[in-house]
Formats: C-alpha cells, structure tokens, sequence
C-alpha cells in the first residue's frame, strides 16, 4: 500500500502553490554550487536513505525518497524547455531495489540499473522532481549500503549532480507532539521539553534539532551549540530557523529530553503562526544541508543539553515521517489594512499611470501557512470617463457585477488576490494605466480591500474597517489635495508627467491566486470561472483555523527529511 504523503496532498490540491520560501529543512543534501554559465542548477534530496531491514515474514516496508531541483534565478517563469534526470541505479544493486512512487506527478521509468525522468521546464526556487519508493533487497544484510547518483540535462542548461546514501537499518529519531496551548495572547511564553526517542536498530551518533517558526513567533533563548538564522527578504512566510548540535550516543530503543525546556512566545505580530521541531543524526552534511547557503549566527548563551528519560525495547521501525512535530497558534491580535488610493489628470486620448493598493499597519501580520490561500482581495471599480489599458497580471478583469470576462483590458472592474502572507509594515502596490475617454470632472473609482469572498466581505482581523476603502480620483479640482478617502500614497501621471509618490511594495504582499509572487505586477491572471470575485465559487475563505488545519496542501513534508520542497510542476504538454 503507498503512503499517502503532504507531498501527495500537495500536488493534488495546490498545484502551483508553493510554500513559498521554505527551503530546505530536513536531511536535505544539494551538491556543491555550479561554476557554470547560467542557468545552472543544482540537484538535490535528503542526504541519506535508511531502509527497514527485509522481513522473515511479509512483504519489505517502502521508504519514500525524494528528490528536487533548486533554480537561483528569481522570476515567476524560470527555465522553459525539455529537462530529462537520469538516476543511476547499479551502486545499490543487491541493497535495495526501487520503484516510481504512486502519483509522484512525474514522467519516469526504470530500466535495469537506470531510471530516467522527463519534465519540462525548471520553476525558479526549489521544486520536486519526483517520489521513488526503496525496500530493502531480499537477502540484504543490516548495515549494507550503496549510492544513487542523479544527474540532469536540458539544453543551454547545466546541472549540479547529486547522490544519495542508502543504507539497511540504522536510527529512527521519533519526535513526541508537546501539548502546546493552542489559544494565545501576545506576550505569551510556553516552555517547549522538545523530547524524542530512537527507535531504530543502530545508536545516533549526535542529534541535530531543527526548530521553524513563523513571524509571529520567538524563541528567547541562544544557546551556544545552536545556529540562527533570521528571516529572509524574499521569504513569504518570514520563517525563522534554529539549527542545534548536541554531542553524544543516542540508543537504539531510549527516550530523551531537553535538560531544560526551551521558551515559545507569541510576539506583538503574532496572529495564526506555526511551529515546527525535527530531530535527525547530527553530521556536517546534514547541518550543510539545512542552511542551504542561508546566514546562520551562532549564539551566545549556556549550552543546549538533552538527558535520557527513559529505554525499552528496540523497535525495528525506521521511518523518517516521526522525525518532525508540528504545532499551530492561533493569537488574539489584529491588522490593521489600509486602502491607498490615487489621483491623477489628462486630456481625451492620454494615459494616466495610477498606482493603489494597500498597506498593514499591522501590530499583526497575517499569513495562510495552512491553506496557502491569499489573505485579502482588491477590489477596484474603475473611474468613469476612463479606459484600462495596462494592469497587474495579479488583477483580473470582470464585468461590473463581478462575473467573468474574456477580455481583461478595458473591464469596468478589477479584482487582485493578495499573497498568501502579508507582514506587519509592508506595503502592496498595483499598478494601473488609464485611458482618458471623457474628462469627467472628479471621476472616481472605488479602492476596497476585503475579504476573498464576496458574500463575507469583512477582514476578520481588521479592527478598523472604516479605511479599507479608498478612491482613485481623475481631474479632480484639485490633484494634488483631492480627498481620495482612505490614503492616496499611489503613483499618478498626469498627461505623462509623474505626480505623488510610489506606494511600492515591502516584502512579498501581492501575488497571485495560485502562489506567491513578490512582485505587485507580477503572477497569474485572478481566479476564473463564472465567479471571479469570490461570491461562493472560486475562492476559499482565508485566516481560519480550520484551514490552517489541511496543513499537507501548504506544507509539504517529503520523507527523507525534505521538509519544505515546492511542487510548482507545470501541466505537462500533451
């Protein structure tokens, strides 16, 4: 029977949507960076593959293996052509023998000692390539072991190779679920006894504990045998990680704990956040692979130390699924979003370039972690008196009473799903070029920033929907004082000229309805169907625990350790 994976649940429920940014926890391993023209890039997958030894009786447990593709090159696009991963076999023949896993989503087939998998096209970040599925061969000995190399080729295009070791029996760190207290107020603090046991055949020589956590989440302490590191510029969610060694032999059938219990608190931008706890055998290549390339900080403080709590019998049961816990938050906090609106000038036949949007004033910020669905939508009526004839590719056009249009220039209305995340203090801009086709005097369109649907328009946690709504204004008296309402932090053109400022866009706050984008001008065209402007058809709700709870859409934990593998495959040309 195949298991079923988040990763499964991921490509059969988000397609593009990616866990944005979250690379790279795990045992992932990646091979050393490419010298080569661009675009080169490089292969990955979790460093080592443990395999149940074969049974006396029965049919061989199947351990999944993973693997994924890392593109450097930031752009919604990525690489486009044929991409053929070729995985040779014959290193761990009489060790293990491998089949394509049940719905990797990948065109691959085994040959003899060779497998060999044809995609099109390489997403920028890290994707997957495909899911394979080990036992361990009949007749193979505890301990023998053997290496998978993978390689890659497409034209104009270089790749970093990649191997993996597979061994038969070794540790199976499984990590205990604390009894966190989900409900919370910012300020809190809860102790975390992060305990684990080993339940494999073999002692793990070291423990490397990795902890996640999403903005709204600290971790007070800096021990001196872990590493930190912040969050990133282009990281949706603003994950944070910590990386910690401990020295020491743990047993096959133990049970161990934190000396002391480490802290969690809820910050002032807490709102629904996540935290995550791994625990894998310690060793440079795992600790290598876990940075992948990110800045870590060692800290200052006492040492982190675990003790034994407990044995009992050995278990032969090595699987790489119980290494993680994962535990979400749900803060009592509130964002403040504010519409921005815009004004500008021109004659019959000119364009006016009008930028609007909206920001939050936080103290919250606010991120679908689970759901990956986008936080709010931008509501936007055009001015009368004026013509669409540029927008953000995140903005589709509708009819005026919100249904769908086939051509999305010149649409009288114009919906744009936020990002999946959107932080305290940062800032979403959508540009807009308008057409003069009559000069209306003080011709306004409304700016509203809402809820995805329609029929439920309220932000849940906007405590102040007074100002989620602006104006964009055209040949007001006055453009340069015209009260937009909300705020007009916009760019407007007047008959070509640039008047106002930029209200640009800080962070990743604007995308599209299938993923992340970090740009306001950038992403997929809207959601489609009959109901573009989420009265009850194409959009779920967003902000709740109960989506916060279908986490395998979002999150996508592959075994082997590749915690954070964006499946972002294109549909394949047939």
């Amino acid at each position: 029977m195949t298991r079923f994976s988040p990763r499964t649940a991921l490509r059969r429920t988000a397609g593009s949507l990616a866990a944005a940014g979250l690379l790279a926890a795990g045992s992932l391993a990646v091979g050393a960076p490419a010298q080569a023209a661009d675009p080169a890039f490089t292969l990955g997958g979790p460093a080592e593959t443990a395999l149940h030894p074969y049974p006396a009786t029965g049919s061989p447990q199947k351990t999944s293996l993973g693997l994924t593709v890392s593109n450097p090159v930031q752009g919604e696009e990525g690489y486009q052509g044929e991409v053929t991963y070729t995985l040779d076999l014959s290193g761990i023949a009489g060790v293990a023998d491998i089949d394509v896993a049940e719905d990797t989503g990948a065109d691959c087939e085994i040959t003899g000692a060779t497998a060999v998998c044809h995609d099109y096209g390489v997403y920028s970040g890290l994707s997957s390539i495909a899911d394979f599925d080990l036992t361990a061969a009949e007749g193979g000995k505890d301990g023998a072991s053997g290496t998978i190399e993978v390689t890659g080729s497409a034209d104009g295009a270089t790749f970093v190779p990649f191997s993996t070791k597979v061994t038969i029996g070794g540790p199976d760190l499984v990590m205990k679920q604390l009894p966190f207290e989900q409900q919370l107020k910012p300020g809190d603090v809860q102790p975390a006894p992060i305990t684990f046991a080993n339940r494999g055949t073999t002692a793990a020589d070291g423990v490397l504990l990795t902890l996640m956590y999403s903005r709204g989440l600290e971790i007070p302490e800096r021990y001196a045998n872990c590493e930190y590191n912040g969050e990133e510029p282009g990281d949706v969610f603003a994950w944070s990680t910590a990386l910690c060694s401990v020295e020491g032999s743990y047993e096959p059938g133990a049970t161990y704990t934190l000396a002391v219990p480490l802290s969690v608190r809820a910050s002032e931008r807490a709102y629904h956040d996540t935290f995550i706890y791994r625990i894998n055998e310690d060793s440079a290549a795992q600790r290598s692979a876990q940075r992948a390339g990110a800045p870590f900080t060692r800290g200052t403080g006492p040492e982190l130390t675990l003790k034994k709590v407990t044995s009992s019998a050995r278990s032969g049961d090595l699987n790489p699924w119980d290494n993680q816990q994962e535990a979400d938050f749900r803060t009592d906090n509130t964002a403040d979003f504010v519409a921005t609106g815009a004004k500008g000038a021109g004659t019959v036949g000119e364009t006016v370039a009008a930028t609007i949007g909206f920001r939050n004033e936080g103290p919250a910020w606010i991120g679908n972690i689970r759901s990956g669905e986008p936080v709010a939508t931008v509501d936007f009526t055009v001015p009368p008196g004026s013509e669409v004839t540029g927008k953000p590719d995140s903005c589709q056009g509708v009819t005026a009473a919100g249904k769908y249009r086939e051509e999305q220039l010149g649409a009288p209305r114009y919906v744009c799903d936020s990002s999946m995340a959107v932080r305290d203090g940062a800032e979403t801009a959508l540009p807009f070029d308008l057409k003069i086709t009559e000069v209306i005097p003080g011709a306004a369109g409304k700016v509203d920033v809402r809820n995805t649907w329609l029929s439920d328009p309220v932000l849940p946690f906007d405590p102040k929907p007074g100002n989620n709504t602006a104006q964009l204004v055209l040949n007001g008296e006055d453009p340069g004082s015209e009260d937009t309402g909300g705020t007009t932090d916009g760019t407007t053109t007047t008959g070509g000229s640039t008047e106002g400022t930029t209200g640009g866009t800080t962070g990743s706050t604007s995308g599209t309805t299938g993923g992340p984008s970090t740009s306001s001008a950038s992403g997929s065209t809207g959601t489609s169907g009959s109901d573009p402007v989420g009265n009850g058809g194409g959009l779920a709700s967003t902000g709740s625990v109960a989506l916060m709870a279908s986490g395998a859409a979002a999150i996508a934990l592959a075994t082997g350790g590749v915690l954070y593998a964006t499946s972002r495959r294109r549909a394949r040309r047939g």
